[in-house]
């Protein structure tokens, strides 16, 4: 994905579909050709009580940045001595990326920086992250209660931790109560399997009325690809091997999962299948759709558009109801000053507390960063406006996997999402498709 979506509190760069997966070739390559350089030395021993001035770039606006804003005073406020320079660092966020390799070549980056987690990977090759992983070892940091996907993404490597999560989400099984009645079907439960889920969708599939049971992505992107996830996790499959140098997607667990889904959408026909990862989210809004796998940020479209809707957790296999997420981190830079290493540490660490977190990511309508949070005043205020809020809220338990975030993943990702594309447009058949996208995968993973 490319773009933000609509949010629902004022347009916030956290508010949207966290699937990003690329960032300009050419601020990849520039990180990567930075590795093991260092910046300017500052102070080289920790004097807590020292003046220091650090740079955080939100990557957010409007309603966001003005959150965010009033935080960072809060925090001057609870410590004089330090100032937080606080910017939106680029005109979007989509441009972080490209902002912070031009400043790692001239030496001029923030301490911290919002971070799509797909970028992980590269800035941690760019030698320019500092490693935290000491810090996030007390345990009053609390560290535990972040999702396992938000810590691996903000441990891309295993080797070291750069940053704190900023973001974390997934995606459920939305359901439309009103085509659900119309078919006389009973609404969807937590315990579903796929096999009662393929079920209702050919049930609800009214081709000459144009109502499809179920909708998928077929544009390629990385909505394709991580909708596919949770089958072949769920089916006991991997995407990578352990040191990340190999796919493992075409297992018999992924030829199964693709199977499953060709079957739905070639033989039973109650697929729409949506080549602009947009349209689906719309007509399931307006009663064309029976089922979707969504996230959270849907809720706010479905309330405006007066849809009757209900959300579970994704219908598993023997149990198991894992689900995928794209969490965002908040990444910090070494300048070689122990002083401002300390306190962007320390504000990365306060701004993503429990407390910070329901005022700033709850009120904006984004899913809370830890588990403590989870029976909150502000996630009850958030779910008692927004019906089925709390789903996603709980459905954080079924994330337990992370998605790759190696410089190769995107290229994986183009490879997976155009052979899943064309086997549910009938176009060849899941072993081939897979075993061919694997080896452009494998060719990216170990391109040097």
């Amino acid at each position: 994905m490319t773009t933000p979506l609509k949010k629902r509190h004022g347009g916030s760069a956290l508010r949207r579909r966290l699937l990003r997966t690329t960032g300009a070739a050419a601020a990849t390559a520039v990180l990567i050709a930075l590795a093991g350089c260092s910046g300017s030395s500052g102070a080289t021993t920790l004097d807590p009580k020292a003046k220091v001035t650090i740079e955080v770039w939100s990557g957010q606006a409007d309603a966001a940045q003005q959150e965010i804003e009033a935080l960072a005073k809060e925090f001057e406020k609870q410590h004089p001595n330090v100032t937080v320079d606080l910017s939106p660092g680029a005109s979007s966020t989509d441009q972080l990326l490209q902002k912070l390799s031009a400043g790692f070549a001239g030496g001029q980056y923030p301490d911290m920086s919002y971070a799509f987690g797909s970028w992980a990977g590269q800035l941690e090759a760019s030698g320019r992250t500092l490693d935290i992983s000491s810090e996030v070892k007390k345990p009053e940091v609390k560290w535990d209660e972040f999702t396992a996907a938000a810590r691996g993404t903000a441990q891309p490597t295993g080797e070291k931790v750069i940053g704190f999560p900023a973001v974390v989400d997934n995606i459920g099984l939305l359901y439309n109560k009103t085509l659900f009645d119309k078919a006389g079907l009973a609404y969807p439960t937590n315990d579903w399997t796929w096999d009662d889920f393929r079920t209702a969708a050919k049930k609800l599939t009214d081709t000459a009325n144009h109502v499809y049971g179920y909708a998928y992505s077929v544009s390629g992107s990385e909505e394709t690809t991580w909708q596919f996830w949770p089958h072949l996790w769920q089916n006991g499959g991997e995407i990578l091997n352990k040191d990340a140098t190999k796919s493992e997607f075409a297992s018999q667990a992924g030829v199964d999962a693709l199977t499953f889904l060709q079957k739905m959408a070639v033989d039973d026909k109650s697929v729409y299948l949506d080549q602009t990862d947009v349209k689906f989210g719309q007509l399931f809004t307006s009663n064309r759709i029976g089922m979707i796998t969504s996230g959270p940020w849907q809720l706010s479209d479905l309330k405006t558009g007066g849809t009757d809707y209900g959300v579970v957790q994704l219908p598993g296999t023997n149990g198991d109801h894992q689900t995928a997420s794209g969490p965002d981190i908040w990444a910090l830079f070494d300048h070689q000053d122990k002083n401002r290493a300390y306190w962007a540490t320390q504000f990365a660490e306060w701004l993503t507390s429990a407390e910070q977190d329901e005022r700033f990511n709850v009120a904006i309508g984004n899913l809370p960063l830890r588990s403590s949070e989870a029976g909150s005043e502000a996630v009850k205020k958030e779910s008692a406006e927004y019906p089925g809020y709390e789903v996603f809220v709980a459905n954080s338990a079924n994330v337990k996997e992370t998605r790759p975030t190696t410089k190769g993943y995107a290229a994986l990702s183009v490879a997976i999402g155009k052979a899943i594309s064309q086997v549910l447009q009938g176009d060849g058949e899941p072993k081939a498709a897979l075993e061919q996208a694997a080896k452009t995968a494998d060719a990216a993973l170990n391109k040097k």
